[in-house]
């Protein structure tokens, strides 16, 4: 089992990506969602990402953006990883000149191999809580044995994790990443830099 990589998400200034680097992190999350509270603008996604070291992810968010929006973000922000949290078909994740990993939101029921399946071109697969109504960044956990064993694509575990439930959640899931946003976090897009430290170093425990 190899160690499993980790992103912070949800950066909003570049103290906290530093720190995310610091502790160890593989990648930062930037939001390009106006509704959330951890939305940044393109301008200050470019500074974030300029501080940032060689071999560290920068991965942006997005929900149902139109394409021509996201080609014009693409031009401004030199993002390495593309992350989908809307309802995007696998033809709306394609075509952007980056890897892309797509989020689904998982919920008792769903028959999460088959929604995998559904992105074939995709990097790897995020799964995060199904909550109605909010893409992402709940804060809840969902049913991890809904995880399959044996997915097509890399598993990126999401939703609710926290440095107190994160090494159960690798123990159990054995995902290729775990991704956390609200969970390290002093107030909505502002870091914690003792949570972050504790959030990776219970991950890879």
């Amino acid at each position: 089992m190899s160690a499993v990589r980790i992103k912070i998400c949800g950066i909003t200034r570049i103290e906290d990506a530093l720190a995310a680097v610091a502790a160890g992190a593989d990648a930062i999350g930037l939001v390009f969602y106006a509704k959330s509270p951890r939305a940044v603008t393109p301008a200050q996604a470019k500074a974030i990402v300029a501080a940032l070291p060689p071999f560290v992810t920068s991965v942006g968010l997005f929900v149902d953006m139109p394409r021509a929006e996201l080609k014009q973000l693409l031009a401004e922000v030199p993002l390495d990883l593309l992350q989908f949290h809307g309802d995007e078909s696998p033809e709306d994740c394609a075509g952007h000149g980056r890897p892309f990993i797509k989020a689904l939101r998982v919920k008792t029921g769903d028959d999460v191999a088959a929604a995998i399946a559904r992105y074939p071109d995709a990097a790897g697969i995020l799964l995060d809580t199904y909550v109605p109504g909010t893409p992402g960044g709940t804060g809840e956990a969902f049913d991890w044995s809904l995880v399959p064993r044996d997915a097509a694509k890399p598993v990126v575990l999401a939703g609710g994790l926290t440095p107190e439930n994160v090494g159960d959640a690798v123990r159990q899931v054995r995902p290729y990443a775990v991704d956390v946003s609200g969970g390290v976090e002093a107030s909505k897009g502002i870091k914690d830099a003792a949570k972050i430290k504790a959030f990776i170093q219970r991950a890879r425990a």
